[in-house]
């Protein structure tokens, strides 16, 4: 089985993937600006030469929602990558497959929007990730079903 990568659906597929793989990847930038921002660093060697500056016993509140928005990501984006792969060799319809794909991406983008860009009470966060896991599951029970 060959992976048709002209297809509207890996192509959908792809652009999602690229996608979130560059959010997560932004999501490394401001863990970096925020640290450099509050002076916060967890390894000698990045204060060395800063005066002023010490290694970090504790982690800042701001830092750390950076980091665990991040950890999420890993931890629901690496799967989709991989789900959402195996979906494209289900022969899916091109209509329902490019849906699935826009709103994972568009709940992923909105986790992080209320957990780190402008953080509003639950359940908005709660929402965002339920979404993205329902596609997920989606997915993961039609791959299932196709080569079972």
């Amino acid at each position: 089985m060959e992976v048709d990568t002209q297809s509207e659906v890996f192509r959908a597929y792809a652009f999602s993937a690229s996608i979130l793989v560059m959010k997560m990847i932004l999501l490394s930038f401001l863990t970096g600006r925020q640290r450099i921002k509050k002076g916060v660093f967890v390894n000698p060697e990045d204060v060395l030469h800063k005066k002023g500056l010490k290694v970090a016993t504790q982690g800042d509140p701001d830092v750390e929602r950076i980091r665990r928005a991040h950890l999420n990501d890993m931890e629901n984006i690496l799967p989709y990558l991989t789900i959402g792969l195996l979906y494209t060799l289900t022969n899916p319809s091109v209509a329902v497959a490019g849906l699935l794909f826009k709103i994972y991406t568009g709940a992923r983008i909105a986790h992080t929007i209320v957990y780190v860009i402008y953080p509003i009470r639950q359940p908005a966060r709660a929402l965002a990730w339920l979404t993205g896991v329902i596609v997920q599951l989606y997915m993961a029970v039609k791959v299932a079903q196709h080569f079972y």
